[in-house]
C-alpha cells in the first residue's frame, strides 16, 4: 500500500467515523476529528521508517501519544468493518495490506 493509499484509507476512516459518531456533514470533520488527522498526517509524514513505514500496529516504534493511539484505535474499530458497506475495494485493500504486513513483521520476528 502506498503512502497516499494509505492517507486515503486513514482521512476515510476518520471521516466516516466522524460523520456516524459526532453526526458532521459529508465532507467535513468535527474540530477533534479534524486535530486527530492532522495529528496523523504530521506522524505519518515523521516517521523514521519513511516509504518502509510498516502499519503503525506492526510498528516496533510507537510514536503516537497514547491518548491519539486511544483515539485512532476506536476510529479503526468503528470504521474498518463499516468499510465494507461504504467502500468495498478500499476496505479490501487495507485487509489484503494488513495481513501482508502482519505476515511480514511475524517473519522478521521468527529471525531474530
Amino acid at each position: 500500500m502506498t503512502e497516499n493509499e494509505e492517507m486515503n484509507t486513514v482521512a476515510f476512516m476518520i471521516t466516516l467515523f466522524c460523520r456516524k459518531k459526532h453526526k458532521s456533514q459529508r465532507g467535513r470533520l468535527c474540530p477533534d476529528c479534524a486535530f486527530l488527522l492532522e495529528y496523523v498526517r504530521l506522524r505519518r509524514e515523521k516517521c523514521p521508517w519513511g516509504k518502509d513505514k510498516p502499519f503503525c500496529s506492526c510498528c516496533p516504534i510507537h510514536c503516537y501519544r497514547s491518548d491519539m493511539r486511544e483515539k485512532i484505535v476506536e476510529v479503526m474499530r468503528f470504521s474498518g468493518p463499516r468499510m465494507l458497506i461504504y467502500h468495498p475495494i478500499m476496505a479490501i485493500r487495507h485487509m489484503a495490506a494488513t495481513i501482508k504486513q502482519k505476515r511480514k513483521t511475524e517473519k522478521r520476528r521468527s529471525r531474530v
